[in-house]
């Protein structure tokens, strides 16, 4: 089996849950808060980890409580977290999330993500590793760290969230590019609604440049667009608690398959369950499911 190596951020997540978003200068008072571990490359690479893989994270977090706590969170779940530097003077990256009918809203502070820088990195790409990224750091370390893995022959994933602005060449490194619809009508210019058709969705992945593109459509379920054809997967029924981190353990567990040994259709399987089974809790690291819960919806199909 090859190595799950996640290079991306770390945050600690403020949640606030309530029956519905206030509007522009309204007080809500009836939210609870919880204080949970996050941040796109924490949780995917403890989807992967949580679900059979041999994981390593790479990124920074501040020489803060927070960052203590989320260096301990990676360890616990079985993350080799070596490659995550502690950061003297910064803060650890926070997400404030508001969680209303199912649904939520995200607004991160970047603090250490944002310092990560290519010099940091001290772990070497091995061919047939599975490498992946997101944008909650420098695009400029994403696209060091990248060119590095593809030249040693290691796999590569790229989440293209949040969109942020990036180079065209970027996409070249990237062996497969995951990204929901808001993301890929924003990567690519078209517009894309609940409505729109498969072959306009298609017609869009097929602009980004990566060999492979799999969108995430939520309720309509994603679509996998790959140079052997496209294949479209429908959605589990489930009931949604908190959509947060769904997209990382999508990702977490198509690298971990993936890194198995599995077809890309059969990892995107795989991945289309566990995502279906973090949404039935609160939270996006204590969401990450089991390989029996995975097994058990996947039994379900």
């Amino acid at each position: 089996m090859s190595q799950v190596v996640v290079c991306g951020s770390l945050n600690m997540d403020v949640i606030a849950q309530s029956a519905r978003r206030p509007v522009a200068g309204e007080t809500i008072l009836d939210a609870t808060v919880s204080l949970l571990p996050g941040g796109k490359g924490s949780n995917q690479a403890i989807a992967a980890a949580r679900l059979g893989a041999k994981t390593a994270m790479l990124g920074a977090v501040g020489d803060d409580a927070f960052g203590h706590e989320l260096r301990g969170v990676l360890k616990r779940n079985g993350v080799d977290n070596s490659g995550v530097k502690v950061i003297a003077g910064s803060s650890t990256g926070v997400a404030l999330i508001q969680v209303a009918e199912g649904d939520n809203a995200i607004t991160g502070a970047a603090g250490a993500n944002g310092r990560f820088k290519p010099a940091m990195v001290r772990r070497a790409p091995r061919r047939g590793d599975i490498w992946v990224a997101q944008f909650e750091v420098p695009v400029a370390t994403t696209e060091a760290l990248l060119r590095k893995a593809r030249a040693a022959g290691a796999r590569t994933i790229l989440n293209l969230a949040p969109m942020i602005p990036h180079p065209a060449r970027l996409l070249k490194l990237v062996e497969i590019a995951v990204l929901n619809e808001i993301e890929l009508a924003q990567a690519t210019g078209t517009r894309i609604t609940a409505k729109s058709s498969q072959s306009s969705i298609v017609a869009a992945c097929r602009k980004l440049g990566a060999s492979t593109v799999i969108a995430t459509l939520g309720a309509r379920g994603l679509i996998v667009v790959s140079p052997e054809g496209v294949t479209a997967l429908p959605a589990y029924k489930v009931k949604v608690v908190d959509t947060t981190g769904a997209g990382d353990c999508f990702v977490g567990a198509l690298a971990a398959r993936l890194s198995a040994g599995e077809s890309l259709l059969d990892a995107a399987r795989y991945a289309n369950a566990a995502a279906s089974c973090s949404v039935e809790r609160l939270g996006a690291t204590p969401s990450m499911p089991s390989p029996r819960k995975v097994a058990a919806r996947l039994a379900r199909a």
